[in-house]
């Protein structure tokens, strides 16, 4: 929920470029938000030890991308007031987070949520388990359980040790009064950069954002 007490849905958004540039070509938006979400990561070490030793000194090597694993609630019954076609949207997430022809490979993804940090990753594997169905087969409920993994290149790594840094990727939501200005210069330092910002919203009328947007604040290009 944010200050004002709307709920704002997680959102996947596809991007073609390795960086994160550009606006994004699609995004799912999650039918309700998961109830858990786990991340877990893990450490790479060098255990070599010399011959008749019978222990090891653990050398630390580097932290291997993490994992996001979430869980998505598809309901097609309509029983909590909103009636979905279970399988339009599995098709649409697979659209979002699977492969594209135009790049041979999957999207570069970006997961917001609210207040969480924005996370920079790529599908590692999904799943999607159907619980009811049609009488004539078609799906009814659906859960997708999909992991993505840190994607994240070195400029990025660096930038991760900075607080604030303009470097990243940011996500806020637009209060009465903001202007992208304004916010330009709270994130990058410099609010001339407020024309790149509109551009890569896909804002026409730069001057009167509407209120209780989320604003795509993209990494400074070096």
């Amino acid at each position: 929920m944010s200050d004002r007490g709307t709920l704002e849905k997680l959102s996947i958004r596809a991007f073609t470029q390795a960086d994160y540039s550009g606006s994004s070509i699609g995004e799912f938006v999650a039918y309700v938000n998961p109830n858990e979400i786990t991340f877990s990561y893990e450490m790479e070490y060098d255990s070599s030890q010399g011959s008749g030793t019978t222990n090891s000194r653990m050398e630390f090597k580097k932290v291997k991308p993490g994992d996001l694993t979430l869980n998505f609630f598809i309901d097609g019954t309509g029983a909590n007031g909103k009636k979905a076609e279970v399988q339009d949207v599995f098709e649409q997430f697979q659209t979002v987070t699977g492969y594209n022809g135009d790049i041979h490979r999957p999207n570069y993804l970006m997961i917001v949520w609210g207040k969480l940090p924005v996370r920079r990753c790529i599908l590692k594997n999904a799943s999607i388990a159907y619980k009811m169905f049609r009488p004539d087969g078609s799906p009814l409920r659906a859960t997708i359980t999909a992991t993505f993994t840190d994607n994240s290149d070195d400029t990025s790594r660096v930038a991760e040790a900075q607080d604030q840094s303009p470097d990243l990727t940011h996500m806020r939501m637009l209060k009465a009064g903001q202007s992208l200005p304004e916010l330009c210069q709270e994130i990058y330092g410099d609010p001339s950069y407020y024309l790149e910002v509109a551009k890569a919203n896909d804002i026409d009328d730069f001057r009167n954002p509407v209120a209780g947007s989320r604003i795509f604040f993209p990494p400074l290009e070096k």
